[in-house]
């Protein structure tokens, strides 16, 4: 069982055939999808044949049941709090190249707290895959912090994915360092802007996976650096090609990994 923590969110994703005019409509594809790099995560866990479990805090509302239902719709079984409020939503704007922009609103997300938590939802976990939006705001940072503990009491290991370099250069890198550090994980993922970002992240984990685009990944551990091409086709859309890259190393190392981030980009949204 893969466990992941962090947002359940819902993906409007928007992809133009040129330039949006102003004042006047445009054309568009569009999609609605459960969204949120935990749930992602684990929906790619649950396409790739693994078990796949999300805890996270979400709202009572039409979009919370809707994001839920097509969660589950892929096998994920959920776990957390379900309070009044807004379940996020998250506005992707997709490139003719592929590339996104994103209007994000977490909505009750990052209130997780860690007295929210309880032993059962991380029972059986292996992983316990945290997003690194889950360690930039409170109280979700000390809930993740916590399931961290109640993970590695079931024998999990956990993985990080440090998510926003820009997000991290507003929160402060050696804050956000710190807080990796008391995380201690086995395995850290990041591009290089949020690599440069933190300072070396590798240094704070058994092995890192660094994501470079088109020119592939490094994994890097105490024995060496292997480096591996991405893997050729159309892109699409790039919206979530690193959860879909994390989900498969943990399912099945870099070779899966790399062959989910291939179908991923492939097509419109993050999720299958």
């Amino acid at each position: 069982m893969i466990c992941t923590l962090g947002d359940l969110l819902l993906d409007v994703i928007v992809r133009a055939p040129h330039q949006l005019a102003a004042g006047a409509d445009t054309p568009v594809e569009t999609r609605l999808a459960s969204g949120g790099q935990a749930a992602n995560v684990a929906s790619w866990v649950a396409v790739l044949g693994g078990s796949a479990r999300l805890v996270g805090k979400r709202a009572d509302d039409e979009a919370g049941r809707l994001a839920r239902s097509m969660l589950e719709g892929r096998g994920v079984e959920l776990r957390g709090p379900v309070v009044e409020g807004r379940t996020g939503v998250v506005v992707a704007l997709v490139g003719l190249d592929g590339e996104r922009t994103m209007a994000t609103d977490r909505g009750v997300s990052p209130e997780l707290r860690p007295d929210e938590l309880e032993p059962e939802f991380f029972a059986g976990c292996s992983w316990l895959h945290l997003s690194g939006y889950g360690l930039l705001a409170e109280p979700i940072a000390e809930a993740a912090l916590e399931g961290a503990r109640l993970a590695r009491s079931e024998g999990a290991r956990v993985s990080v994915d440090l998510s926003s370099w820009s997000t991290i250069r507003e929160h402060g890198p050696e804050r956000f360092r710190s807080r990796l550090e008391q995380l201690a994980p086995a395995i850290v993922f990041a591009n290089e802007p949020e690599w440069e970002m933190v300072g070396g992240a590798y240094a704070l984990a058994e092995t890192a996976v660094l994501k470079r685009g088109s020119r592939g990944v490094e994994v890097r551990t105490a024995e060496g650096t292997s480096e591996h091409a991405s893997l050729g086709g159309e892109v699409v859309d790039t919206t979530g090609a690193g959860d879909a890259l994390a989900a498969g190393f943990l399912v099945g190392g870099i070779e899966l990994g790399l062959e989910a981030s291939a179908r991923c980009v492939s097509r419109l949204g993050a999720v299958p």
